[in-house]
């Protein structure tokens, strides 16, 4: 049931059958559904000569009558529209539509009556309406993300046009893995709750045949939840790979752009990092940035040896065995420089940013108590001129939600502080992001200071001592995925949608939040499904973030949320 393969085999199945030359059209969403699972040189044993977006497709005239076109797009009104325009004048030999989702009636009968020429030999749905960047985590991408911070009464096409999204990527993942879940969602949320009714309205009610499986094992498990019960997690630094990468450089669909990066040479310039693709990637993406040096050391001299050996060509046999592995070698040499590149670029942010002593302060805000030091901690860091602005506004948030009910005198201090300090910091983004998560907000005990059970657990932490200082912080999301293990989740906290309840332990928990995920989130994930546990978890999000993209998106539902205060 793992997401990528759930994905290649659609796209294996909409190329496998159609023979001869083709040109696969996509839009902006299902081109990066596609690139995370299968590479170029794939798609070219499969005769894909040609990738386009519907959209530049549109433009052109010029005939291609020996190509046969393999659409996969999403069932958009505008979709459907280019479809009906590109099939009034056709330009291609044979069109085979394939849809990510579920198609209105309506949306058939437009394409039947544009399908003048006869030209479609198929119309068919592949519920790959997901970016399946790992085996155990997808995201939706949705661009307009910051939608979740908004109440309903400032824009409700806009929330309506997020939740459509989210319930329709939700439905295409249990369709791909044929299964009707159970639905529970977080009590406090507004939007985890919208979001689950309409999801069971759809499941159980609107297009029940289409979700009913007939299995006899017991249901999976969704649980919806929103982001600002975790406000902590986006914006702490990261210190294991694959988080550490997106956090200080950026990945997008499985790829990294290197292009502001000095000289480099062309072929470096984006590279894949895919668990899939990548064996290196694969054993390391969630180590620590320590042994992630040391294991890059033994790589280059793996690679230095094979260089050696490749250099002592004497005669013909040698020459032709060179030549076999040329390949393997170019592609050794490749992935060696790949993450060299990446590992010297972070060491280098990492200094530029001093973020060896800023990291400490803040997973010690995230993870222990002790306020007078916290604040001392930061603001000794504010004074710092070596520290960057945004690092600083992450420490004063992540204060902020530490301690807003314990020291707000000391809390107006740093607000004032950052203020004078930073001329970016825009006024009132700390108030407004406690606003939004701050503690009357979130259900989960977050410090694990509200639950024995936590204060025992970070006591015994405490006692035994953190093997590292820089990952000693979990994420929320592990504590809920414990209760979810010992059958503990409690009803009051994330209640049941409807009259369907759990008649047993899962097997499959889907646990989507609402507001995006983390790279931590999913190594966490990754990790408890590494247990064995009995329960494999999944886990979504309506977007990937790190603490840039969690800033921006808070930013901009702060202007909207003033602008259309003072409108009112």
């Amino acid at each position: 049931m793992v997401l990528v393969s759930a994905v290649r085999d659609y796209v294996n199945r909409m190329l496998q059958d159609i023979s001869g030359m083709k040109v696969l059209i996509l839009d902006s969403q299902t081109v990066s559904i596609v690139s995370v699972v299968y590479s170029q040189s794939e798609l070219l044993q499969k005769e894909v000569f040609l990738v386009e977006l519907v959209d530049s497709i549109s433009k052109s005239k010029e005939p291609m009558s020996h190509l046969k076109a393999v659409y996969f797009l999403r069932p958009t009104s505008e979709n459907i529209q280019y479809m009906r325009r590109q099939l009034s004048s056709p330009r291609f030999g044979e069109y085979h539509l394939f849809f990510s989702n579920m198609l209105k009636d309506t949306q058939l009968h437009i394409l039947a009556d544009s399908d003048e020429h006869e030209v479609v030999q198929q119309v068919q749905e592949f519920y790959a309406d997901f970016v399946a960047n790992d085996p155990f985590h997808f995201s939706l991408n949705i661009p307009g993300n910051h939608m979740y911070m908004l109440p309903a009464s400032i824009d409700p096409s806009g929330l309506q046009h997020f939740c459509d999204r989210v319930v329709d990527g939700i439905a295409a993942l249990f369709l791909a893995l044929k299964r009707r879940p159970v639905i529970r969602y977080q009590r406090t949320s507004d939007i985890a709750k919208r979001v689950a009714q309409e999801t069971a309205k759809l499941m159980y009610q609107q297009e029940s045949g289409l979700f009913d499986f007939r299995r006899t094992e017991i249901s999976p498990l969704l649980l919806i939840i929103d982001r600002r019960d975790d406000p902590v997690t986006p914006l702490l630094n990261q210190w294991t790979y694959q988080a550490m990468v997106h956090e200080l450089i950026g990945i997008q669909d499985n790829k990294v752009d290197l292009r502001t990066i000095g000289k480099i040479s062309k072929d470096q310039q984006e590279v894949v990092l895919s668990s899939e693709q990548d064996a290196f990637f694969k054993s390391n993406m969630y180590e620590n940035f320590g042994d992630i040096g040391l294991n890059i050391k033994r790589m280059v001299d793996e690679f230095q040896q094979v260089a050696k050996s490749n250099q002592n060509i004497q005669t013909i046999e040698d020459m032709a065995k060179f030549v076999d592995n040329y390949p393997e070698y170019r592609k050794m040499h490749g992935n060696v420089s790949k993450h060299v590149t990446l590992v010297t670029e972070m060491s280098k942010i990492v200094e530029e940013r001093k973020l060896m002593l800023v990291s400490q302060t803040d997973q010690e805000l995230a993870c222990n108590g002790g306020q007078g030091a916290a604040f001392e901690a930061v603001t000794s860091l504010l004074n710092n001129e070596s520290v960057s602005d945004i690092d600083c506004l992450r420490l004063v948030m992540l204060y902020a939600l530490r301690y807003e009910k314990e020291s707000p005198v000391q809390l107006m201090q740093l607000f004032n502080k950052l203020a004078s300090r930073s001329p970016k910091y825009k006024p009132g983004l700390v108030q407004f992001l406690l606003k939004q998560a701050g503690v009357d907000k979130r259900t989960g005990d977050l410090y694990g200071n509200r639950d024995l059970l936590n204060i025992a657990r970070n006591m015994a932490r405490g006692l035994k001592g953190v093997e590292n200082v820089y990952t000693q912080h979990q994420p929320l999301l592990y504590q809920t995925m414990e209760s979810i293990v010992k059958g503990r989740l409690r009803d009051v906290d994330c209640p049941f949608i409807g009259n369907h309840f759990q008649q047993g332990r899962p097997q499959d928990v889907i646990i989507f939040i609402v507001g995006g995920t983390t790279y931590e989130e999913s190594r966490s994930v990754a990790l408890q499904n590494a247990t064995n546990s009995g329960i494999r978890f999944i886990l979504g999000g309506s977007a990937l973030l790190n603490s840039k993209r969690f800033l921006k998106d808070l930013e901009e539902a702060q202007r909207i949320a003033r602008t259309s205060t003072s409108v009112v």
